[in-house]
Parts: structure tokens; C-alpha cells; sequence
């Protein structure tokens, strides 16, 4: 089922590590990949703005534009501290729906806090001119902030009625606290673009369950989009060692962890849990094992690649490579390994139908074309 693209570098004038364009041979045609930009410290999420420029986030804390010729802003202004250790800093960052007129982002961020830190989002105006964020407002914070420096989580996603999806991680030493539903460890949460709870979110009337709650029982989800004919949110975690999991969030779901897994502990590899599988867990759409560590997810719905309509793009860091995901309904019936040899932290598809990457070792922006 799984097939390695093999990899032809293409001429071109280069940079240092990386030719201009290299050409990668896939299943569906040989396919171009381009370097837009380079120079970035640990890139870790990429926006589209409506004027042709990139909005990237680095995870030391800096959030930049990038120029259709490639070229650097200097940093935005107006970023607020965040704790930039281990796996921690300045992550996802997405468009306001009404961006046009309000001009308002949101990003994530890991919060530094007098007990430890946490996974927080704020809310800010950008000014493109003076090249800074305007009325910063924190709209959500987990409501515990244990120490450690890994699995923050953290995607964006706006769903079709403008609420705001929040992925978060378990904190890698906090598992205990995943279940229970008084905690904002290993959720995905729902919240209006102010901070505030949707009416619908399924545990509002939990006595002792947190509001915000929308699903529990995740690891540590740092991919996620909505599907584009059913609305429904989509995310992959990582497992520990083995089980990566694609799932379908949904509403009030339990996604097992760390109760129900298909990854075993590090180094020992000892079981975790009790099994793969429960009655009251949700299964994942597919999972992972060995680890690809995924980051990053975007179906791809545009026009330039039309063999790939409907297929499911998630990036590998641990395999440095792109997977393909074939969908039949919520059934992944193919998947296609194309390689790049880098570590790809973010994956979207571009409003002119591309794909763009983000390499997180390189600190380079991607596109890839059909070649």
C-alpha cells in the first residue's frame, strides 16, 4: 500500500543545501518543488495573506512576511513572551474569516507561566504598515501549566460557522489528566473568535467538565483541517513509539488515549494501556506504525493537481517526506511516501492551488508544482 517516491534533482542555479528547483517522481507525474524562502529559525506555521504574502511563525518567538520574491520582514512587533524550550515557542497562526475588513489573526503560543507554561491563543489586529500586532488579547489558556517543555499541541482551525477548533497536547508528563474532563490536557477544544463557549459544545452542561471541551483522549495533535465536503474537523497525533492516528474529531468523542493506543513506551518498549481498541473509543481513520511523527495537514481541493482532488496531504518529521492519503468516503484506501529528506512542520494548500511546505530543518518555505 505504501509506495517511496523515488528522488531526481533537477538543474538549476542553488543555494547552499538545496537546489533552485528539484524534481521529485510521484505516482500521479513528476513534481517540482521550489524554494521560495529561506533564512527562517525553526518555521512552524504558515497563513495566506490577501495581498500574495506568507504570514510564518518561528518557534523562538518571532512571526515574519514573506515577500512574493522570497524576501524576510524584519519581525512583527508586539508578539508576546512565550516559553521557547523543547518542543515549546510560537506555533500555529491563522486568518480571522473576516480578515479583509478586521484584519484580525490568531496564533498559539506556549505561555510562559510562575508554575510552568502552557498552550495559550491570543487574538491581535496586524498592521501590515508598521509591522506589528495591535489590541493582543489572550482568548484561551489551558487551565493547568505543569513544567516540561513538550507536546503543546497546537492547530488552528476556523469551522464553517466561525468558531475556532484548538488542538492541544497531553504535556508529555500529564497523561493521567487526559481522560478527565475538568482538564484541558490532550483535548481539542471549540471556542467563539472572543474567547468564549459555543452554546452547542458538547460537555456545556457537564457538571465539573470544561466547557470549552469539544473532544478528549488525545496525545498530541499538531495537524488538523476541515474536511471540505463534510465540514468535519480532521487531526492527526502522535503516538509514542508507533501509533500516529489520523482521526475524525467529533463532537464529545473519546480518542482512548492513553488508555486505548497502538504505540508502546520509548526505549522499553512496554505495552501502554489496554489495548487498540473499546467499545466507547473512537477508532482512528488510520494510524502509524513505526511513527512518521506527523506535522501539519491541508486537503487538497484546487485545480492544478486535479489527480489529487479530495487526497489528504500530511507532513513527516521523523520521515522527512509528504504523505498522500487516497480517501474513499472516511476510508483511507491508499497511501503514497513521496520523500523530500527534510523535516516538513507545516503543510497547506495555497490559493493558487499549490502545495506549500514549511522545512523546519532548513528554515525554508516550499511550493510544489507539477513539474
Amino acid at each position: 500500500m505504501v509506495l517511496s517516491a523515488g528522488l531526481v534533482f533537477g538543474l538549476g542555479l542553488s543555494v547552499p543545501g538545496w537546489a533552485a528547483d528539484r524534481v521529485l517522481q510521484s505516482e500521479t507525474g513528476p513534481l517540482r518543488v521550489t524554494e521560495v524562502a529561506h533564512g527562517l529559525d525553526t518555521p512552524w506555521a504558515l497563513a495566506f495573506l490577501p495581498d500574495g504574502r506568507l504570514l510564518v511563525t518561528e518557534r523562538p518567538g518571532r512571526m515574519r512576511l514573506v515577500a512574493r520574491d522570497g524576501s524576510l520582514s524584519a519581525p512583527i512587533a508586539g508578539v508576546p513572551p512565550v516559553h521557547a524550550r523543547g518542543q515549546g515557542g510560537l506555533l500555529d497562526v491563522a486568518l480571522s474569516p473576516d480578515f479583509g475588513t478586521d484584519r484580525t489573526i490568531v496564533f498559539s503560543f506556549a505561555e510562559p507561566t510562575a508554575g510552568g507554561a502552557r498552550t495559550a491563543v491570543a487574538r491581535a489586529r496586524l498592521d501590515l504598515e508598521r509591522l506589528r500586532l495591535e489590541d493582543v488579547k489572550i482568548i484561551f489558556a489551558q487551565n493547568e501549566d505543569p513544567s516540561g517543555s513538550h507536546h503543546w499541541g497546537s492547530r488552528l482551525v476556523f469551522d464553517r460557522a466561525g468558531n475556532l477548533f484548538v488542538t492541544l497536547g497531553d504535556r508529555f508528563h500529564s497523561r493521567d489528566r487526559v481522560q478527565a474532563l475538568d482538564s484541558h490536557i490532550g483535548k481539542v477544544v471549540r471556542i467563539r473568535p472572543d474567547g468564549s463557549v459555543p452554546a452547542d459544545n458538547p460537555f456545556v452542561q457537564r457538571e465539573g467538565a470544561r466547557p470549552e471541551v469539544w473532544s478528549y483522549g488525545h496525545r498530541n495533535v499538531q495537524g488538523a483541517a476541515l474536511h471540505p465536503v463534510t465540514g468535519e474537523l480532521w487531526a492527526h497525533e502522535h503516538g509514542p513509539q508507533g501509533g500516529d492516528e489520523l482521526n475524525r474529531v467529533l463532537s464529545g468523542r473519546n480518542y482512548g488515549w492513553p488508555d486505548i493506543t497502538y504505540g508502546r513506551e520509548y526505549v522499553i518498549g512496554t505495552k501502554i494501556g489496554e489495548g487498540t481498541t473499546r467499545p466507547d473509543v473512537e477508532p482512528p481513520v488510520t494510524q502509524w506504525t513505526p511513527s512518521i511523527a506527523p506535522s501539519g495537514m491541508s486537503f487538497y481541493t484546487g485545480d492544478v493537481f486535479p489527480q489529487w482532488k479530495g487526497n489528504l496531504f500530511v507532513g513527516a518529521l521523523k520521515f522527512q517526506l509528504i504523505a498522500r492519503l487516497v480517501l474513499d468516503g472516511d476510508k483511507v484506501v491508499h497511501e503514497e511516501r513521496i520523500e523530500l529528506g527534510h523535516r516538513v512542520r507545516d503543510v497547506r494548500e495555497g490559493p493558487d492551488g499549490r502545495l506549500w511546505l514549511l522545512d523546519e530543518s532548513g528554515g525554508r518555505v516550499l511550493r510544489i508544482d507539477p513539474a
